[in-house]
């Protein structure tokens, strides 16, 4: 048991070598949390909206991103200050015009499979 760290070092344990391997499964607290992170940005419905547009569609304008996604233009803007802010878009300022893409390299596998997932899940009945 020798990745247990010495706060947890005295609890029982039923499978020694298994919790060694959960623990380096785990692995640094910090990479952790920014994964945990990550994941909140894409558990708002709007906000994973505009991922995957910026994902497929390229570098959009805001109003642009609101037409596409159904959102009106201030919770686009709030919601892509909130992305821009975790490092995930940026803006290009062309002029007046501000176009907004992902950056987040690490997004777009998750993205990739958020789109492909669509197209596998059965749909809903209506009734």
């Amino acid at each position: 048991m020798h990745l247990v760290p010495a706060d947890r070092a005295g609890h029982r344990t039923i499978d020694g070598h298994r919790v060694c391997e959960a623990i380096a499964a785990i692995g640094d607290p910090a990479h952790v949390r920014s994964w945990a992170e990550r994941f909140s940005l894409l558990a708002d419905p709007g906000r994973l909206a505009l991922l995957l547009a910026l994902h497929r569609a390229g570098p959009l304008a805001v109003s642009d991103l609101a037409v596409a996604t159904g959102m009106r233009d201030p919770a686009v803007s709030q919601a892509l200050r909130l992305l821009r802010t975790a490092g995930v878009v940026t803006g290009d300022r062309d002029g007046r015009v501000v176009r907004y893409r992902l950056v987040d390299e690490a997004m777009r596998p998750l993205l990739d499979e958020c789109a492909a997932a669509e197209h596998h899940e059965p749909s809903a009945a209506v009734g």
